[in-house]
């Protein structure tokens, strides 16, 4: 079992990559329908903070269906799918510029990052988003997520976005989820109609129980629940993800929870990389094999990715993201991991160079066939 620091400043500062998700009722106004600009100013100070102290930070932020609704003039109780789909239309914009022309003048800069819950299960736009997020990230810039709600192909659904903000995190392999919400956590009963309720302060396993003490929708602005918070605590605590529900509503709320505001946390057993090592290599069903020479074999045992180059023999059928077996030259399984490249691809770049690539395939790929975050050993022997 991994180390669980013991305070929230310790929760929070001891995680490298942070996720925070902002429920709409925390910066619209209630009465205007428009934002809140000193609350998000206060954000957007914890956020340069963060930064300046080393960590990185990604936004999953609702918000864009309540500003385009007062900006068409609907009112979104009543909205058809389709009123909600020009809502959000209207209200990306508005949201997007408002956390740019914040956070530049903190010195941050931002980019807008427009996914679905399919964009986070479907194998290859899972891929590509992550790339997309982890490159953002690497050029030391805050991607503000929200729900692509233009395109719903249904009616949207209730917490979408406390679940999204959890899918970013496994995406990122965050270590630390931080749900900003209009509650400062878990409690036995509804402590708005119920003076005997008991904040729960920390959560290590999700019962039965705890789902039943949830609650629905509680926000005229939000869509979301306690409920959906906790589905999104299971998907975060599955990939070694720590989550923290907490109040919103103060000026500086990530300042506030590193002193000690009232918040229930939700603690993984696992780290995110070992959690992400252990669904590599217990829950996948490999579609293929890729078997290396002795190079390729000692590089693996050492830590490190597998490339082209020490590829002899690709076997099977499979699509880029799919998992595949590590095998030596003799058939002896070296390992299981996430396929960067299809099987015909696969083939026309094995033993070659990853400089090569591009001249055989006609466009830039990923250096790596199997990086090795994506590579789990799964048989040890000694090496020749």
């Amino acid at each position: 079992m991994t180390s669980i620091p013991a305070s929230s400043a310790d929760r929070l500062l001891g995680a490298r990559r942070i996720v925070v998700k902002i429920g709409s009722a925390l910066f619209i106004e209630p009465s205007t329908g428009t934002l809140d600009r000193a609350w998000l100013d206060g954000l957007c100070e914890d956020v340069a903070e963060l930064l300046q102290g080393g960590k990185e930070v990604v936004i999953v932020s609702s918000g864009a269906v309540a500003l385009g609704a007062r900006e068409l003039g609907l009112d979104i109780r009543r909205a058809r799918l389709e009123d909600s789909q020009a809502a959000a239309a209207a209200g990306q914009i508005l949201l997007a510029h408002a956390y740019q022309e914040t956070l530049k003048r903190f010195g941050i800069k931002t980019a807008q990052v427009l996914l679905t819950l399919d964009d986070s299960e479907s194998r290859k736009r899972y891929l590509n988003a992550t790339r997309t997020l982890l490159t953002l990230i690497k050029h030391r810039v805050v991607p503000v997520v929200n729900e692509n709600d233009t395109v719903a192909t249904q009616e949207l659904r209730y917490g979408d976005n406390d679940r999204l903000a959890a899918r970013v995190a496994q995406m990122v392999s965050a270590e630390c989820l931080v749900i900003l919400s209009d509650i400062d956590g878990l409690y036995t009963a509804n402590p708005r109609a119920n003076a005997e309720a008991r904040h729960i302060p920390e959560v290590t396993s999700l019962t039965p129980e705890l789902f039943a003490m949830a609650g629905g929708p509680g926000s005229s602005h939000g869509s979301g629940g306690m409920r959906t918070k906790l589905e999104a605590a299971r998907i975060a605590m599955g990939a070694g993800c720590r989550m923290a529900i907490t109040s919103g509503r103060v000026l500086r709320p990530l300042d506030a929870l590193k002193r000690g505001a009232r918040a229930t946390w939700f603690l993984p057993s696992a780290s995110p990389t070992a959690a992400r090592k252990q669904w590599i290599a217990g829950t996948l069903m490999p579609k293929g094999a890729i078997r290396v020479d002795e190079g390729a074999e000692r590089a693996l045992a050492a830590g490190r990715s597998l490339l082209p180059a020490g590829v002899v023999a690709v076997e099977g059928e499979f699509e880029r993201g799919d998992a595949v077996r590590v095998l030596a030259r003799d058939g002896a399984e070296l390992g299981r991991g996430i396929i960067g490249y299809s099987a015909d691809e696969s083939r026309a770049i094995a033993g070659r160079k990853s400089a090569d690539i591009e001249s055989v395939l006609g466009y830039r790929g990923r250096d790596e066939m199997i990086h090795r975050d994506d590579l789990v050993l799964t048989y040890e022997r000694g090496l020749r």
